[in-house]
């Protein structure tokens, strides 16, 4: 308890001290902290039985998140690989309203189906990924194929050449967003994923969103060493539908912070499987990841991983099996990486797409770079 109160006391004066700002601040300490000691006692982690009060370093308070029970039956929990909506427990942050934290609702062996879809299929073309600006056209119609037996070995060589998939950062799904731009389009619209859209409509349901869309996704794949730069998600052309994030694999800290960068974040832990919905004030809130975090073992998985689908599936499952020579390939990338999917609705019922602008007409971009927005391990 005194660590973790020293930890607190150390970041709530990093947070304080003039020049950088209080986000960048604590962005650079977590990414240079040191798993196992007390760099990381002041991290929220809702996955404990129950969370600790106070946690993070400003002190705030961890509360518990309201959940529409009947707004989603038993039976489409269930179609989607989740628990019932009963057993979930979610929690919200003092000073954070609409921020919801739903610490893995999903049924045992569920997850690996979530995960072989986004290293096997959301992957694959017409989906848009960041290896097409880098790689000869055609060799990403494939991602798959051409990395499973480099990841299926179980002792593979650190010293051989990363595969294509370990080389992803990310993926779009359905209104593909320009990170140039920072706009979403629909010139490189693919359809978005029923098994996603099923997944995300019962989450959104749930916390009281029973109207939400799925039209836009971004899978972000992370190494070891990987970062997400201090952001907002402000690209949508409607906010009032709320961002869902779903994390597997490694566990991840997240900073939350303000609608300023001079407000210092909250920290907290993402586990393989948690979810979280950012909706209402906190759907504008600056936000990063500054660090995944390597496994005690680094040749074990999260345990929540270890189960398998049962066999068979209920005939009206979104899911599919997960062969267990794909989960071979799965497990070794995720032995060094995580994936986050985040499922956003980007128009109000009716609305189109703003016409573009007339040549030479300019129009204001957000402050923060591509560059500054991921920095991701490099290629």
């Amino acid at each position: 308890m005194a660590k973790m109160a020293a930890a607190v006391g150390s970041m709530a004066t990093l947070a304080a001290e003039p020049g950088e700002d209080a986000f960048r601040r604590l962005f650079r300490f977590y990414r240079q902290s040191r798993p196992g000691t007390a760099d990381l006692g002041g991290v929220v982690d809702f996955s404990a039985a129950r969370p600790a009060c106070g946690a993070g370093p400003d002190g705030r308070q961890v509360v518990r998140s309201p959940l529409n029970v009947t707004s989603v039956s038993e039976q489409n929990a269930r179609r989607a690989g989740l628990e019932p909506v009963s057993k979930w427990r979610a929690y919200g942050l003092e000073g954070y309203p609409g921020f919801i934290f739903i610490p893995n609702p999903f049924l045992p062996g569920s997850q690996r189906h979530w995960v072989k879809q986004c290293l096997k299929s959301y992957c694959q073309k017409p989906n848009v990924c960041n290896l097409d600006k880098h790689v000869v056209e055609g060799e990403t119609q494939n991602l798959w194929a051409q990395s499973r037996d480099f990841l299926r070995s179980e002792h593979g060589s650190k010293r051989r050449p990363r595969s294509l998939l370990e080389k992803l950062r990310w993926v779009t799904l359905g209104y593909h967003y320009d990170w140039d731009s920072k706009k979403y389009s629909a010139d490189h619209y693919t359809p978005f994923p029923s098994d996603l859209a099923f997944l995300s409509e019962q989450v959104a349901a749930a916390c009281g969103f029973q109207d939400f869309q799925a039209e836009a996704g971004i899978l972000n794949y992370y190494r070891l060493g990987s970062t997400l730069g201090i952001h907002v998600d402000r690209s949508e052309l409607d906010h009032s539908r709320p961002l869902l994030s779903f994390s597997f694999g490694r566990s991840a800290i997240f900073l939350l912070g303000g609608l300023r960068r001079d407000e210092a974040p909250t920290a907290m832990f993402m586990h393989s499987g948690d979810i979280m919905v950012m909706s209402g004030l906190s759907r504008l809130l600056h936000h990063a990841v500054p660090r995944v975090l390597p496994g005690p073992d680094e040749e074990r998985l999260p345990r929540c991983l270890d189960a398998a689908l049962p066999a068979p599936l209920p005939a009206d499952s979104v899911l599919e099996a997960c062969p267990e020579e794909d989960w071979r390939v799965c497990a070794g990338y995720l032995s060094a990486a995580r994936v986050n999917v985040t499922v956003r609705q980007v128009l109000a019922p009716g609305q189109g797409f703003p016409p573009e602008p007339a040549e030479g007409e300019c129009h204001p971009l957000d402050g923060d770079s591509p560059g500054k927005r991921a920095r991701l391990a490099p290629l």
